[in-house]
């Protein structure tokens, strides 16, 4: 047994936190699953008679931008003085945020638990061992930002040739091969020519709003879900859907993604066009033509 594990810490038993980030690897990648329950077994080898397993955060994210009810439950248990020591396959698995991961350090630090991974355990009231959980920490909280760095680098390069297929707007939908093409339900493209021939004839948006609203037209809209399927809900006629029609890039030939500044994630801030990526597609049927 490791001399930084006293019978105190023995005696008041070990919590095993178990998490992954996303419901695919839970369903997908077993094995870290199996590598994280494995850890009971570790806590009892090592002389922790009461463990305690805390799953709840199975396909939560460890950025700080989900509620962890898992989380919030080892740290009331740290809390409450009853964790001698808190199991966790790496750093990453605790928190990808140095808020939580802190928090659970100071509050580990004040109760006199440890901090065990496979690369030993930690005592968070020592100086060195607590520099070396500060710098777990800081790694952890760094490689998610690089990760996300990494994925939207390559979204964007995909973007830049063409090749990113993302939702498209009522009236087209992607093909088997992956290019654009328009929607084979007649009554889709009737619609979305007609907008843009009253659109031709009144030059208003407004008008062709109050001109719709009096012939009872009702306009497609796609549903938003998790399906790359294109699904339309047929609606009564609102300005913002016929706006976001006559606005729309891909209804003028061009294949566009990323009008919109996400560093604004409250409101939808449109960036200098010559910031998009995006690329002309001399595939794509003009309705507006």
């Amino acid at each position: 047994m490791p001399p930084k594990i006293t019978p105190d810490h023995l005696g008041r038993g070990a919590v095993v936190y178990i998490r992954q980030s996303t419901p695919g690897q839970v369903a997908e990648h077993t094995e870290s699953q199996r590598r994280q329950y494995a850890l009971v077994e570790a806590a009892r080898t090592v002389g922790f008679a009461s463990v305690t397993v805390i799953d709840d955060d199975l396909g939560r994210s460890g950025s700080g931008l989900v509620e962890r009810p898992g989380f919030e439950k080892l740290v009331a248990l740290v809390c409450s003085g009853s964790v001698g020591a808190v199991f966790c396959l790496e750093a990453s698995r605790l928190a990808r945020n140095g808020r939580d991961w802190h928090h659970l350090i100071d509050l580990c630090a004040l109760v006199g638990a440890l901090v065990i991974d496979p690369d030993g355990p930690y005592d968070p009231r020592l100086v060195n061992d607590r520099l070396l959980l500060g710098l777990k920490g800081t790694m952890s909280e760094y490689e998610l930002s690089l990760l996300r760095q990494r994925g939207l680098a390559a979204r964007d390069a995909k973007a830049l040739r063409g090749a990113l297929q993302f939702r498209l707007p009522p009236g087209y939908c992607w093909n088997e091969i992956g290019q654009i093409e328009m929607d084979p339900d007649e009554r889709v493209r009737g619609v979305i020519r007609l907008l843009f021939d009253k659109f031709q004839e009144f030059g208003s948006a407004r008008q062709v709003v109050l001109w719709a609203q009096d012939q009872a037209l009702q306009l497609p809209v796609i549903r938003r879900n998790n399906s790359s399927t294109c699904k339309i809900e047929w609606r009564p006629t609102a300005y913002h859907t016929v706006l976001q029609i006559l606005r729309h890039p891909v209804y003028a030939g061009a294949y566009v993604f990323g009008p919109h500044n996400p560093a604004y994630s409250h409101r939808r801030r449109t960036r200098p066009q010559d910031h998009w990526p995006h690329e002309a597609d001399d595939r794509v049927e003009c309705p507006a033509a």
